[in-house]
This record gives C-alpha cells, sequence and structure tokens, in this order.
C-alpha cells in the first residue's frame, strides 16, 4: 500500500512515544516513597524554561549539580527527594510495535527522524545517546535525530523543530510530528506540522496509520 503523498517525513519524540511514558516510573517512584501522584511532574513544571529539569536537559548543569536543586525545588513544593533518585528511573522500556512501525513507514517511502528531550548523561531513553547503549538499534532507524543535551535547546522552544525541518529539507506542513506532551505539540502545529499527541501506542499507530495510508497496527 502507497502512503499519502500529502506528508513526506514523520518526527517523533523518543521518551513516552518510541517508548514507555517516564511518567509511569515516576508515579511508581512517588508510590515507594509516599509522595503525592504526579509530585515528580509538578516540580519539573514550575518554573518551566528555568527549573533544574530545564537547565539539565539543555546541558546547562551537570548530574551533580541537578541532584542538588532538584532536592531544593522538591522541598520548596513540600516534599523530600533528591533528583538522583529521579535520573535513576527515567529510562523507559521500548514498545516492540513502534519500532516495527518505524520499518513499515521507512519501506512505504516516509522518512524518519526524532526530536527528543533527553540529559546529558546516564543509559536509557531519556539520556543522551551512547555508542554502547541498546537503544542505539532503535535510533539507528531515523534519518536524523536531534537531542536537547547536544544541541542547548529544549522543546517546546520552536527553534528546536525549525532546525529539524531545515536539516530535512521541508517545509513544516510535509511533516507529522508526535509526542506524548500537548505542550510540545503546540509549537509544531503552529508551524504547519500535523501533530498527533500521544496517549498510547495504540492510539498513536492507528492515528499515523490513517494519515499516511499505510498498516502500522
Amino acid at each position: 500500500m502507497q502512503a499519502s503523498h500529502r506528508f513526506s517525513a514523520v518526527i517523533f519524540d523518543f521518551g513516552g512515544v518510541i517508548t514507555t511514558s517516564p511518567f509511569e516510573a515516576f508515579n511508581r517512584l512517588e508510590a515507594e516513597r509516599g509522595l503525592p501522584h504526579d509530585f515528580i511532574r509538578h516540580v519539573n513544571s514550575a518554573d518551566p524554561d528555568t527549573n533544574a529539569w530545564a537547565m539539565f536537559e539543555r546541558a546547562e548543569i551537570n548530574a551533580a549539580q541537578f541532584d542538588a536543586l532538584f532536592a531544593q525545588e522538591a522541598a520548596m513544593a513540600g516534599h523530600t527527594l533528591d533528583g538522583a533518585s529521579v535520573l535513576a528511573v527515567l529510562a523507559g522500556a521500548v514498545r516492540p510495535a513502534m519500532v516495527t512501525a518505524l520499518d513499515r513507514l521507512k519501506a512505504a517511502g516516509i522518512r524518519l527522524a526524532c526530536i527528543t528531550n533527553n540529559v546529558p548523561t546516564g543509559h536509557g531513553a531519556g539520556m543522551a545517546r551512547d555508542p554502547g547503549d541498546p537503544l542505539e538499534a532503535v535510533f539507528a532507524r531515523f534519518e536524523h535525530v536531534i537531542e536537547s543535551a547536544k544541541v542547548g535547546l529544549r522543546k517546546p522552544d520552536p527553534q528546536i523543530y525549525t532546525m529539524m525541518t531545515e536539516h530535512l529539507g521541508l517545509t513544516p506542513e510535509a511533516c507529522i510530528y508526535l509526542d506524548d506532551l500537548g505542550i510540545n505539540c503546540k509549537p509544531a502545529r503552529a508551524l504547519g506540522m500535523h501533530a498527533i499527541k500521544v496517549t498510547s501506542g495504540e492510539q498513536a499507530l492507528a492515528d499515523l496509520s490513517a494519515l499516511l495510508n499505510v498498516p502500522l497496527a
């Protein structure tokens, strides 16, 4: 079956799209520590451009600084939690159906790319790429990958999306963008991309399949 000629490329977020959501792991940590549900998400969304999480994803601070700064922010929010514990659970599990979909899209002539917010140290879906990491086999399927920790920009900054379309030599209208966070879908949509907010792997593949006329699920 031929892909729709309306779109030339699909740009994926990684954590929460290709892998399971890190928020699930955060919630498990919160339950283990007796913290309110979504407490980590609350801390990371306060002052979203200047907090410890934002600075770490732009590689402006190191892991030790993140550990201390996050602990301060958690204390200001009324609870005790160190940043190192957050990083320890950050990696998500790869969704096999998404990897299969990548191969089917590529076979259908669709170009594949990835924009991921990540941190500069550690291993897993939320960490900067390491040639020895098992996830590198998944990343190798993308024509181009932009990592926040390497370029010093993070979503939802519109510049990171423009950086990708310029590299691909495509207009935003020729691209589909998938992310599990609505705040990251908004700038993509504003630039002209067709944005899909991912709530589950099954939903994402169904929406993508319908747009491209390629069987993915």
